[in-house]
């Protein structure tokens, strides 16, 4: 997977009580490697896709009450049509066509739009715990 230069170099942690299922996700959706953590009192899973953007997997403490993600897998419907500002993780590709094929592919329920006046398309679905994400493409 072909990610588009400039994007910010950060980090992103998930909280899940599947953090293997979520790594599985991660690495076959967006091309993620594992990569070697630390050792704490609690499992985590650090996964890498270039040197510019690791995903932290932590497992969900059993004394954590809050739902599993901003929209729970256990919700009874996950509609990427309805995915909130500000509730999501966007990555951008440089083969956004092709990406969104493999999603389909895959199975994987989307919601694609295009920003008016502007050449960005965006494709928005969900992790297997419910977290919110956006590809998009800057077509030129």
């Amino acid at each position: 997977m072909a990610f588009a230069k400039g994007a910010c170099l950060n980090h992103i942690s998930r909280e899940s009580s599947d953090i293997r299922r979520l790594a599985n996700f991660y690495k076959d959706i967006f091309g993620f490697e594992e990569i070697e953590s630390p050792k704490f009192e609690f499992k985590v899973i650090w996964l890498k896709i270039s040197p510019d953007l690791a995903i932290h997997l932590i497992e969900r403490s059993p004394d954590t009450k809050l739902p599993e993600g901003p929209y729970s897998a256990s919700s009874p419907v996950l509609d990427p049509t309805h995915l909130p500002r500000g509730h999501h993780v966007c990555f951008s590709v440089s083969n956004f066509d092709s990406f969104v094929q493999s999603l389909k592919d895959k199975g994987i329920e989307t919601f694609q739009r295009s920003v008016p006046n502007r050449p960005i398309r965006q494709v928005f679905f969900f992790d297997p715990d419910g977290n919110g994400l956006e590809v998009a493409s800057r077509d030129e």
